[in-house]
């Protein structure tokens, strides 16, 4: 199956994936409400987060696969990093500025993040220029992503 075939089942997935950004957040943000702990929260979501991970790698066969190795460069592994981060500072966040705006913020540092990376091929991504049509439609997707959160 090449990608352009896989485009839908692709596109499906990732749609997903965005739907349940909001709910990691609504959900992690009130369980380190309720423990008390915005962090431990963290602890429970990474821990059960790896087990799944674990459990695919042991599934799929891929396991055996990682090994540390220097021919992989430093940079590839500080996605771990941003994932900490981003699930950190939702979990704090969130309870005090309100999950839609959290995520508001969380989507146009996305949208310009992903920009950037196609425009330059950073990280080894496929290069997609920006042009004046995906200014556009970046300008286009803040603005309805700003007036999908306006309140009043």
């Amino acid at each position: 199956m090449t990608a352009h075939n896989a485009a839908p089942a692709f596109a499906t997935i990732m749609l997903l994936t965005g739907i349940g950004i909001p709910i990691l957040a609504a959900l992690n943000s009130g369980l380190g409400a309720r423990l008390g702990s915005p962090m431990a929260a963290c602890v429970i979501l990474f821990g059960i987060a790896l087990l799944i991970a674990f459990a695919g790698a042991l599934v799929t066969g891929t396991l055996g696969h990682v090994k540390p190795s220097s021919d992989i460069p430093f940079h590839f592994y500080f996605g771990a990093l941003f994932m900490a981060f981003y699930v950190i500072a939702v979990t704090f966040i969130a309870p005090r500025f309100g999950v839609g705006n959290a995520i508001f913020f969380v989507l146009v540092g996305q949208l310009i993040s992903a920009a950037a990376i196609d425009h330059f091929g950073l990280f080894g991504a496929v290069q997609f220029p920006i042009d004046t049509k995906r200014i556009a439609g970046i300008a286009l997707m803040v603005a309805g992503v700003y007036l999908a959160r306006r309140t009043g």
